[in-house]
């Protein structure tokens, strides 16, 4: 069994398209999404209708919610940019995905198991983010047995396996390889390169392999789009891979 894992598409269809492009060459039998489609300085129709019309295995990401939830008071402009661009049909998708899904064996989710907004692999301090440790990790999955985790959100690839045995896999982001945040501290994400990212996991009867890929996609014209709609940070991040 393949499965390519996306996650945090964040309405980026140039990333996604190169992604798909290369998933074509990869024999793989499902693919699977982890959460924070649409939220991005894109019309993310074109990546909605891809996972609507395709019926793509998804959970919830906490931008997702953020969409799905409707106009609030002081939410980030980046919000009813996205959501004036989104078809009713489209909004209800977002509002009723799951916070965690099985697929072939594997538990599906953005965040935790318990929350899409909050960090597994990555701890965030005063001094900013740090890889967590295992024990740490461990610790945040009280009852969780499965063999395999996927996880988003803080759009870093990595891959571990914990002392019980469990791997956890993150793709990276498939649209947004840089971004800045204040929580639950200031602290800022760097992948370094404007690639997109996804992962293949291959899984045998007794044996599991995790493939993180990078893809040179037109990173340029994304950041270009970005500017040109009002969101110079998001066209800094797409052109580089930095924050600053």
């Amino acid at each position: 069994m393949r499965i390519a894992v996306l996650s945090d598409i964040h309405g980026n269809v140039r990333a996604l398209e190169a992604v798909l492009a290369d998933i074509d060459h990869q024999n793989v039998d499902e693919i699977v999404n982890l959460g924070d489609c649409a939220y991005g300085p894109f019309d993310p129709s074109p990546v909605m209708d891809w996972l609507m019309t395709n019926d793509i295995p998804t959970v919830r990401g906490n931008e997702d919610v953020v969409l799905a939830a409707g106009p609030a008071g002081q939410e980030p402009r980046m919000a009813p940019f996205c959501r004036s661009r989104l078809s009713p049909s489209a909004l209800t998708w977002l509002d009723a995905l799951p916070l965690v899904r099985t697929v072939s064996g594997a538990l599906l989710f953005h965040g935790t198991p318990r929350n899409e907004s909050t960090y597994l692999l990555t701890a965030v301090t005063q001094n900013g983010p740090r890889t967590r440790p295992r024990e740490e990790i461990a610790a945040m999955l009280p009852g969780i047995s499965a063999p395999l985790l996927l996880c988003g959100h803080d759009h870093t690839p990595r891959h571990i396996q914990l002392a019980n045995g469990t791997h956890i896999a993150n793709p990276g982001s498939v649209g947004c390889p840089a971004y800045a945040d204040d929580v639950p501290a200031p602290h800022a994400i760097e992948n370094g390169t404007p690639h997109a990212r996804y992962a293949l996991i291959d899984l045998g009867n007794s044996s599991l392999e995790v493939a993180l890929l990078t893809i040179a996609y037109d990173s340029a014209a994304a950041a270009d789009e970005a500017m040109s709609n009002g969101f110079p940070d998001w066209a800094q991040w797409l052109a580089s891979g930095r924050v600053t």
